[in-house]
């Protein structure tokens, strides 16, 4: 993460990861899926009906299949992690985004602090900013930390104390969000955080708006907060 120092106090604005700053249809997702059914096949002794159905089922009640299976069946989270989350073969799909970097590069960071925050193990995280070539553009990340029992992930209170508490928020309010999930985009914006809610063109956008704004594609976040943008030069005329 960034070694950026500001003395003055200034709001986070913080960005999930996955299906946020790249795009669902990269299919990360659902690779991801895969490799969880297999670990429930291969160490619940599950066929894979039931394990596509206890992974649902787990991601309902925690948030995360992770956290059901920690709790219910004591697997290792580090181990689950090296068969999951960094087994996935992500150098052969998330490549280097210039657009996302110029959008997070023209946010002015004497305005704002820029802070990850994911569900995700540690090496997930980092490894996606880093593939993406945005690794610097961010302060620090709150992340899920599988070495830490019981886990603590979105949409879970405790998460998003820990968040603002890591990232140096003053209070609720002067909280930004940015997620693809409504269930955590609703949790944040029913502690007072502003909530913008990323959603795919393919799909249909939810009955109940879950946050301030709802938008398909992040450089619409220069229209919503324009106060965190660097103001843009007017070309010089040529005469």
């Amino acid at each position: 993460m960034s070694e950026l120092k500001h003395t003055k106090f200034r709001p986070v604005f913080f960005f999930d990861i996955d299906n946020c700053l790249y795009p669902q249809s990269t299919r990360v997702q659902d690779l991801m899926q895969e490799l969880i059914d297999k670990y429930f096949v291969l160490h619940l002794e599950l066929s894979p009906e039931d394990a596509v159905m206890l992974r649902r089922q787990y991601y309902k009640d925690y948030g995360l299949a992770i956290t059901g299976l920690v709790k219910h069946h004591k697997i290792d989270p580090l181990a689950y992690n090296r068969e999951v989350d960094d087994a996935l073969p992500l150098d052969d799909i998330i490549k280097p985004d210039t657009r996302l970097r110029q959008l997070l590069l023209d946010m002015d960071k004497s305005k704002v602090k820029l802070w990850l925050f994911t569900n995700a193990h540690i090496t997930h995280g980092r490894r996606v900013v880093k593939l993406l070539g945005v690794e610097d553009l961010f302060e620090g990340i709150t992340y899920c930390n599988y070495e830490q029992i019981p886990l603590v992930a979105k949409p879970h209170a405790e998460m998003f104390d820990k968040a603002e508490a890591e990232a140096g928020a003053a209070s609720s309010e002067d909280c930004y969000f940015v997620d693809d999930s409504l269930l955590n985009c609703e949790h944040a914006s029913a502690r007072g955080w502003k909530v913008v809610h990323k959603i795919e063109r393919e799909d249909p956008p939810p009955a109940t708006a879950a946050g301030l704004h709802q938008v398909y594609d992040l450089e619409d976040l220069r229209e919503i907060f324009p106060w965190f943008f660097k103001a843009q030069r007017e070309p010089t005329s040529q005469l």
